[in-house]
């Protein structure tokens, strides 16, 4: 690796200063490297106070962290989305946050309409056939079912989709710009909601962030829980979308049992700190609760009986030949184009992208308690469905193994001996989560005080929209809502 290329580990600080800042010539040429490498654009922002972009790309293969730093030339940058498409929503994000230019982009659209975009939200340009009987659907923002705001647009011609254009933005919060200037106390909650269905995901993402900036250790058993916490957000959203697969394909049996079931899930979570979505769970330094062996001996039996009704559940549906065939023949989304789109996840796995951050990237207890990745080959909504009931699985198993450990350790805290009484000055962090969407990443960088001077969110969602949009291509628009459903993407989180 080049020198003018800086490598970190996950959770690393890294002053600024060691990380060099190109020209832009030079950074646009070292970018598509690693690009054409196959590295995981995981980062790509700007930092509108110095002129600079910033790039983190990820390689699973040797657990590192690639970081590079260019200038903005008159506030123009080359475009890489003609050759490397997962950077199209990077620049026009970039574009739409500060006006710097990605000179070269095909289709230079808004993202989430702020204030001063001359878009209306819900009225970009869109995309447009043109020929005998071909017509446009559009569907959205607001929906027939109880779900956030989001327009698809489909261009067909009969029933088949030639393209789906899909709009968002109308949740947008703001979310980042209030965490640079408020209080750790206050973005704990922002942070909480970032993707209401990912609190334990994001949550230990920003926390991990504080506490490798201050060298704030975190107990051993404190890091069990966390882990839990995390797995039990998988499994309960796993087992819901199961459900909704089972629903959207007219099989109600398993869409019933599903529904409740992740209910119990969910109340699992509730037994560790009084909230089902994990919320005042998980704090800088460690967790908020106490958890006794008498919550660890209740929570141990709760988890096995729900994975025995969730497999016979389960099993209902993907032993029904008629509904495996339904999913088997609709909306794949193969190996290279998965690559190609920087997609994430259990859809990433299901396409044969052998990758999870709990395993390649390792963090919190997972340095020490490893778990086997689930993964298909052929990305279409079986193969989706399929790693998610693999995955419930393999986290039961690693609950109840932490959970024993839980119960025979010390569960005090740990306090670190060299705790800083302020984060790193000037510094860059990354920290990478695999959420049960896929991989989350927040980026941080501070300033001469030692507080945020910018933060950065990217949901799993963020990554993966574009492939939904990918995977409904020459499909029948019927298909959209097991499509949708296959990955059920956040509105909220890619509209932080």
């Amino acid at each position: 690796m080049k020198k003018i290329i800086t490598t970190i580990h996950n959770n690393e600080p890294i002053p600024l200063n060691k990380i060099p800042v190109l020209n832009p010539g030079e950074f646009t040429e070292e970018l598509g490297a690693l690009l054409s490498s196959k590295y995981h654009l995981s980062a790509y922002f700007a930092d509108l106070q110095n002129e600079l972009l910033y790039a983190v790309c990820s390689d699973a293969e040797k657990g590192l962290l690639y970081v590079l730093a260019g200038k903005v030339d008159s506030g123009q940058f080359i475009s890489l989305t003609p050759r490397f498409p997962q950077t199209q929503l990077f620049e026009r994000e970039i574009f739409e946050e500060t006006g710097f230019t990605p000179v070269g982009h095909p289709w230079l659209k808004p993202v989430r309409f702020p204030p001063n975009s001359k878009y209306k939200i819900g009225e970009p340009p869109f995309f447009k056939m043109e020929g005998d009987e071909i017509h446009e659907v559009a569907v959205g923002p607001v929906h027939a079912g109880v779900i956030e705001p989001g327009h698809f647009r489909f261009q067909c011609h009969g029933e088949k989709v030639y393209h789906l254009e899909i709009s968002l933005g109308y949740q947008h919060r703001g979310i980042e710009k209030k965490i640079v200037s408020g209080s750790n106390k206050k973005n704990l909650y922002l942070i909480e909601t970032a993707a209401g269905d990912t609190t334990i995901g994001h949550t230990t993402a920003y926390t991990q962030i504080l506490e490798y900036l201050t060298n704030n250790k975190v107990s051993i058993s404190d890091n069990i829980v966390r882990s839990v916490a995390l797995e039990l957000e998988r499994c309960a959203n796993h087992v819901g979308d199961i459900g909704a697969l089972a629903g959207d394909a007219g099989f109600l049996p398993t869409h019933a049992f599903c529904g409740r079931i992740r209910g119990d899930f969910l109340n699992m979570t509730a037994l560790l700190c009084g909230n089902r979505f994990g919320r005042g769970l998980i704090v800088p330094g460690g967790i908020g609760y106490q958890i006794s062996d008498s919550i660890i001996e209740e929570l141990s039996a709760k988890i096995k009986k729900g994975l025995k009704e969730f497999l016979d559940a389960s099993k209902l549906m993907f032993d029904n030949p008629s509904i495996v065939a339904r999913f088997q023949s609709i909306g794949e989304l193969n190996l290279e184009n998965s690559i190609d789109l920087g997609i994430v996840g259990p859809a990433a796995r299901a396409a044969g992208i052998t990758r999870d951050i709990r395993q390649d990237f390792a963090y919190g207890n997972y340095r020490f308690s490893s778990i086997p990745v689930s993964g298909h080959i052929r990305g279409n909504v079986y193969e989706r469905a399929y790693v998610r009931w693999l995955e419930v699985q393999v986290s039961v198993k690693y609950i109840l193994d932490q959970l024993n450990k839980l119960n025979n350790s010390d569960k005090t805290s740990e306090k670190s001996d060299n705790k800083e009484s302020r984060p790193k000055k000037n510094s860059l962090i990354v920290s990478l989560v695999e959420g049960w969407r896929g991989q989350i990443c927040h980026t941080a960088i501070t300033d001469n005080e030692g507080n945020f001077r910018k933060y950065k969110i990217y949901d799993p969602s963020f990554y993966n929209w574009f492939g939904l949009a990918q995977a409904l291509r020459n499909q029948q628009i019927s298909d959209f809502p097991l499509c949708n459903k296959s990955f059920n993407l956040s509105y909220c989180g890619h509209d932080l």
